[in-house]
Order: structure tokens, then C-alpha cells, then sequence
């Protein structure tokens, strides 16, 4: 489950004023359900305003598996210790739609360890490859591929570590 956006978070504040000022200056059994509205308003507001975000964070675990294969996920190695999340940001977007990056870091050390996952739209996957794959970052030259599924981990698994 994904943390709400900003405005999702605001919105939400501002209801939740409005719905204290209503009940603290009437004091009448219809000026509670009128702030009961207020809230609960908070939370369908973003829904109501078009905000795909916050309609997907509400819509059922199949709605979501449908949106999830309009994207996937690259690995991209060899990459520059220095490359952060922004750089590569930028040089996956001239390609392509990019939804997320991430570079994997050593949990020991906190330093990069040189690859990464970028998720993108799915009809820019292969545009996005051809172009990148062995090519060269900041002196390095890139793997691109696509990623592969990670197996589940299961408690056996963790027991034998």
C-alpha cells in the first residue's frame, strides 16, 4: 500500500478543520452528521478531483494487478557509485516514462553498490534497452535488461542464512 500524496494529506486536513468549526460553533445533533460529512468527504475528495493516485491506493487487489503490468521493472548494472536516484532518473526519462528508481545500497556500509532497478512504462521498455544497454554513464557502461522476478522468500529459506 502506497503512503498518500501531499494533497491528499492536506485536503484531508482542511476537512477535518472545517468539520471542527462546524461542530465547536453549533451545537445542534445536525451540525455533528454536517461535520461527520465533512470528514468522511476528506477521504472520497481525492477520488472525486481525478486524482489517479489516490484512485488506485482505493481500488480492489485486481484493479491494481491490471495497473501493475503497464509497468515493469529494468535492472540496470555497472553503474557509476556516484550515479544517484535523479541521474539516472534522467537519462531513463529521455527514453521513456520512468515511475520509480532505485539504487541498491550495501546495508552494512550504506555505500552503492552499482545497480539498480528502474520501473517504466511497459510500451517504453524496449525503446529504453536498445537504446542504453552498453552504452556509457559517467565512464561506466551499462547493463540494461529486463528485470527478473524475484522468488518469494519463505521462512525456510531465512532459517538457512
Amino acid at each position: 500500500m502506497k503512503s498518500p500524496t501531499l494533497q491528499t494529506v492536506i485536503m484531508a486536513v482542511v476537512f477535518t478543520i472545517i468539520a471542527y468549526i462546524v461542530v465547536t460553533f453549533t451545537e445542534s445533533a445536525s451540525s455533528v452528521l454536517v461535520a461527520s460529512l465533512v470528514f468522511v468527504s476528506a477521504f472520497l475528495a481525492p477520488l472525486l478531483a481525478g486524482n489517479p493516485s489516490a484512485s488506485t491506493r482505493s481500488s480492489s487487489a485486481s484493479e491494481t494487478s491490471a495497473s501493475d503490468e503497464d509497468v515493469r521493472t529494468l535492472y540496470v548494472g555497472n553503474l557509476p557509485y556516484r550515479a544517484n536516484e535523479t541521474s539516472v532518473r534522467e537519462l531513463f526519462s529521455e527514453h521513456g516514462s520512468v515511475h520509480s528508481v532505485r539504487l541498491m545500497k550495501d546495508k552494512h556500509t550504506g555505500k552503492r553498490r552499482g545497480f539498480g532497478f528502474v520501473e517504466m512504462a511497459a510500451d517504453d521498455l524496449d525503446k529504453a534497452i536498445a537504446a542504453l544497454n552498453d552504452t556509457e554513464f559517467q565512464q561506466r557502461t551499462l547493463k540494461v535488461r529486463e528485470a527478473k522476478d524475484r522468488p518469494e522468500r519463505t521462512e525456510d529459506s531465512n532459517l538457512d542464512e
